[in-house]
């Protein structure tokens, strides 16, 4: 009897079921979902031929716009590409300049240091003749030197021939010489 009891208390949920179901699909087709499923799989109208140009005639207009966006963008990217060449061209030619410039620089370095080094060789042996020269003939010759002069010459010999030739010299030149001696690094930074 338990079984029973189950199997209809189990048979009114279904029939509840099957009853709502029922009703939906009566509301359904009763508020036009049957007209909007019909259309659905019928075959589509026929379409008239005059409907088609005016479809193309709308689409030109677009087709040509693309077109002239199209030939537009492949003429700045020629513009484009030419001023990379040129640019390339460009570049090229500063990168030459800029090695003959490297170039020239290192040349006139080595014709200064010729140059410095031809200057120091005839002091050193401009030097070296005042100090081989007889000391009555050397002051001679500083007398007449401007004393900023000659004391570059003097700072330059060997203490005891400089000592010969500034013992003959008149006592203004040789104070002259001594204050342009003892000043000549006075302006060297001392830290």
């Amino acid at each position: 009897m338990a079984r029973a009891r189950r199997w209809r208390s189990g048979r009114g949920a279904v029939a509840v079921i099957v009853g709502l179901l029922l009703g939906s699909a009566v509301i359904r087709v009763g508020s036009g979902s049957g007209v909007a499923i019909a259309r659905e799989f019928a075959p589509p109208p026929h379409v008239e031929e005059t409907q088609v140009p005016e479809r193309k005639a709308d689409i030109s207009p677009l087709l040509e716009a693309l077109q002239a966006r199209e030939a537009a963008l492949d003429a700045r990217e020629r513009q484009i590409q030419d001023r990379m060449k040129a640019l390339s061209m460009a570049e090229d030619a500063v990168d030459q300049k800029l090695a003959a410039l490297v170039d020239a620089e290192e040349r006139l370095r080595e014709t200064l240091a010729l140059a410095d080094g031809a200057a120091e060789n005839d002091l050193a042996r401009l030097t070296t003749v005042y100090e081989n020269m007889k000391p009555k003939d050397a002051v001679a010759l500083f007398e007449e030197m401007a004393p900023e002069f000659a004391a570059g010459f003097l700072g330059r010999m060997r203490p005891d021939a400089a000592a010969g030739i500034m013992a003959g010299l008149s006592a203004e030149t040789a104070y002259a010489i001594s204050v342009y001696l003892a000043s000549r690094n006075a302006d060297v930074p001392k830290e």
